[in-house]
């Protein structure tokens, strides 16, 4: 199912705007688009095909243009302002058939109640609303190579549609069963990526102070049984892997302080479902620590390698 020649599709959350340029890439879509942040949204539409994009006043606005529309800001609180602020957010207006997919990483009771709320919008043309959030970074997304977890069945009526739009956008687009699944997908897989890039910190710092190359070693893990995605391709030492973002001080990538607020929802979700998670909170302290330290704030989260010995990112030599 192709998408329709300059289909509208509303977009709503800077974070995303990496995953919006590929859909304009790779489609002949129009965007309408909005931002809280002015500046952003100019430059946007300065850098994208003449005539592909139009900024919006407010959320309103690009629902009452949009048939599906896209939104990814960092909170749940953010995500509550976008949908339910009453003079101007996307449930403002006229949601008669809309359909809303929902990209970023928030708490499980937020999306439910905005989901509940957004179908409840319109009675006679229901709205929809899935959870759709994304794994790969800034990195990924510039490439186009993420993978969205989709909160809804293969069978689902908007899932055939939806994987045409995401696969403009990502690699993977991977069903997770039903509503809220996506999220429950993206804050384990996060969990376990969190901790995994501070095990291979670790692991890497330790075998360097016994006296290996940190190129050497990690291309043993790589063929042992440590081998991992982190260790592989960010690996958190500088000049291990020369293009990530773990050799350029850490700029870009994904923050600490975003690893840290997905670590503590992934926490909570464990505890309303009575799963343990033995390594939770030694790693969430960990995180918590790098990311109130303005040295590491704002950095690619691998930064917790620098984080371990107190090193400053600034005076890293790769």
């Amino acid at each position: 199912m192709a998408l329709p020649e300059h289909f509208g599709i509303g977009w709503i959350g800077a974070m995303g705007w990496p995953m919006a340029n590929q859909l304009l890439k790779n489609s002949s879509t129009n965007l309408v688009i909005f931002d809280v942040n002015q500046d952003v949204l100019d430059q946007f539409a300065r850098e994208a095909p003449s005539g592909r994009v139009e900024i919006a006043g407010n959320a309103k606005e690009v629902a009452a243009k949009s048939k599906y529309i896209f939104t990814i800001v960092p909170e749940g609180r953010h995500v509550k302002d976008v949908y339910l602020t009453s003079e101007t957010g996307l449930l403002a207006g006229n949601t008669s058939g809309k359909v809303f997919i929902d990209c970023s990483t928030i708490d499980l009771a937020t999306s439910k109640a905005v989901r509940e709320t957004v179908e409840s919008s319109h009675a006679e043309n229901p709205a929809r609303f899935h959870d759709c959030p994304v794994s790969g970074g800034t990195a990924g997304a510039s490439k186009g190579i993420i993978t969205f977890m989709c909160g809804m069945n293969e069978s689902d009526v908007d899932f055939p549609f939806l994987r045409n739009i995401l696969s403009t956008m990502g690699k993977s687009i991977l069903p997770m069963g039903g509503p809220g699944l996506g999220l429950a997908a993206k804050l384990s897989n996060n969990y376990l990526s969190g901790t995994i890039a501070l095990a291979t910190s670790e692991a890497m710092n330790l075998g360097m102070k016994l006296g290996i190359d940190p190129k050497v070693l990690s291309d043993c893990f790589d063929k042992g049984s440590a081998a991992n995605w982190v260790n592989a391709t960010v690996n958190p030492v500088p000049g291990v892997c020369p293009t990530a973002v773990t050799s350029k001080r850490y700029q870009g990538g994904f923050k600490v302080q975003l690893m840290e607020k997905d670590l503590k929802l992934a926490a909570e979700a464990a505890d309303n479902v009575g799963a343990r998670l033995v390594l939770a909170d030694t790693t969430i302290a960990a995180y918590h620590s790098a990311a109130s330290d303005p040295r590491y704030r704002d950095r690619d989260s691998r930064v917790v390698y620098q984080w371990l010995e107190g090193a400053d990112p600034e005076e890293t030599k790769e």
